[in-house]
């Protein structure tokens, strides 16, 4: 037995795995706890596998685990290559590693390359040497400009803000009167960002990639992939053009030219190895300007974040749809989709909420699964969970105490079980400390173990669309060579056609919708109607 084929049937024969992958996405901190601290980790993951592999999905990415002070849960890294004592330790992530490619599940971890803790020991040595020495090289170190002449470098660089609020530099030393330089973090203080025009960066990111790749990981999504290169001098930004919305709206300091040949020598190592790793970027820019991440010598995929910000919209589905198409068609990697991640509204809430968000996103994750390419689910998507209003007093996203905007309500740790003891079987310790994040009242109705038991659950639509998605790949009947075709029919009936005669359609207005002709293959809700398709419902259809 291999991880790379694992324990199911071999799938149909395409470029690579990924083609076709649906990809479950684990958020450790919140996803189950195996020594009761309130904290999820490596062995409760590891123990939680079988439940993942049911699903039937081709792989997990795991957000960081790596040891960090956790001032942006994980995403400020201190040591790239290690386990953080609260995940567990390396001993876990390989036994972890080692089950998952004997359940069949490739692992892919993410990357932070724009920016690491200001703990991290390389950052420590440049705060130590000082100005001008070459520590400072590895980061944007400058020196500030001047309110007055008795004031000297008491005003930032330049006028850049951080994507947290507020602005995107603090002063190296504050209290020195020898050292007034400032130091650049597009994220929190806590996050100082690389400086890429060193070659030295890239060189030590370089052996970052080797470690994991070494152990066997399948491959990388890399955080804010489009970032890494600020423009060269550091000027102002346009007062219109801070530093917001995931950096798009400030040019000078993302997708800046000289960030594709770090993929590019990127894509040459995973080529290296056999079977060849997967690079997906984290690329939040316009469909066609992150489509030029995934030409055939760079990146293999990037998630379609114009996708992930949808509303309940027929019209900005199928335009975004289509803009998406015209990226594959013009580069050619096929869309990565995703509804749902870490930093995002969850799509039951977002959709509408209550009942009638809870339906939208069952009919949705029918229409993404159906979609041309490959898919990525964040756990509890699965389960059909909303966002939850976490209490101010609890929450501890970064993003709101510098900017007033909290992702905390879709980081909330999972309900495994009805009952509300160790958090709804989030711990399987015998004397379980209170979730990291508390849970709202009533989550164990959603709980795993009370939709193992009904057939007409979120889950159990889960678990029969993928295992229907594979199916239709094995037979052929799904292929990706043709991507796909997005219209908006009578009645605010959105449709993606893909070839050969697979049509995907959601009913996003508010009467039924009458059905191009043809078989239907599966559907998120039983039709009331042949031929007609209830509001909030969606379809696969096979052309006749």
């Amino acid at each position: 037995m291999t991880h790379d084929g694992g324990t199911r049937p071999a799938g149909p024969v395409t470029a690579q795995w990924w083609d076709s992958a649906v990809i479950y996405q684990v958020y450790p901190r919140s996803f189950a706890d195996g020594d009761g601290d309130g904290v999820g980790d490596l062995p409760g993951l590891l123990e939680r596998l079988p439940y993942i592999a049911s699903l039937g999905v081709d792989g997990i990415w795991m957000t960081p685990f790596q040891p960090s002070p956790q001032v942006d849960q994980g995403y400020d890294v201190s040591d790239y290559c290690g386990v953080d004592p609260l995940f567990g330790s390396m001993a876990d992530f390989d036994r972890l590693l080692e089950q998952a490619h004997a359940l069949g599940l490739r692992v892919l971890l993410d990357v932070v390359p724009n920016h690491c803790s200001s703990a991290h020991p390389l950052f420590q040595a440049a705060l130590a040497a000082g100005p001008g020495s070459s520590e400072r090289e590895l980061f944007h170190f400058v020196e500030g400009r001047s309110s007055s002449p008795d004031s000297p470098s008491d005003l930032p660089p330049n006028n850049w803000q951080s994507v947290f609020g507020g602005r995107a530099w603090s002063r190296a030393t504050p209290d020195s009167e020898t050292d007034t330089q400032w130091y650049l973090h597009l994220f929190s203080a806590g996050q100082p960002d690389w400086n890429w025009r060193n070659p030295a960066v890239g060189d030590y990111f370089e052996g970052v990639l080797r470690f994991w790749f070494d152990k066997g990981v399948d491959g990388l999504r890399i955080d804010v992939a489009h970032a890494l290169f600020k423009a060269d001098g550091l000027p102002d930004a346009p007062s219109e053009s801070p530093v917001v919305d995931g950096l798009r709206s400030n040019p000078l300091v993302s997708d800046q030219e000289e960030v594709h040949e770090v993929y590019r020598r990127w894509r040459r190592l995973a080529e290296k190895y056999q079977p060849h790793r997967l690079l997906v970027g984290e690329v939040n820019l316009e469909p066609a300007r992150a489509a030029r991440y995934t030409r055939g010598d760079e990146m293999h995929q990037a998630f379609a974040f114009a996708f992930v910000r949808l509303g309940w919209d027929p019209d900005a589905w199928a335009a975004v749809g289509n803009e998406l198409e015209d990226a594959r068609r013009m580069h050619g990697a096929a869309p990565t989709w995703a509804l749902e991640n870490h930093d995002v509204v969850r799509s039951a809430t977002r959709f509408g909420g209550g009942d009638l968000g809870a339906r939208r996103a069952r009919a949705a994750l029918v229409a993404l699964l159906g979609l041309p390419g490959s898919a990525y689910l964040y756990q509890g998507q699965e389960l059909g969970l909303p966002e939850v209003d976490v209490p101010v007093a609890a929450r501890l996203d970064p993003m709101w105490s510098r900017g007033g905007i909290t992702r905390d309500g879709a980081r909330v740790p999972l309900p495994w079980t009805q009952d509300a003891a160790r958090s709804h079987g989030f711990s399987s310790a015998g004397h379980a400390a209170a979730p990291w994040l508390p849970q709202p009242a009533g989550w164990g109705r959603q709980a795993i173990e009370r939709q193992e038991q009904n057939q007409d659950s979120m889950l159990a639509l889960a678990r029969e669309a993928v295992a229907l998605r594979r199916r239709l790949w094995q037979e052929g009947v799904l292929r990706d060579d043709d991507g796909g075709t997005w219209r908006v029919q009578a009645g605010n009936l959105l449709t993606c056609e893909r070839s050969p005669g697979f049509l995907v359609a959601v009913a996003m207005g508010t009467g039924p919708a009458k059905l191009p002709p043809g078989v239907v293959l599966f559907s998120a809700f039983p039709l009331a109607e042949a031929g007609w398709l209830q509001p909030d419902n969606a379809v696969w259809l096979r052309r006749t």
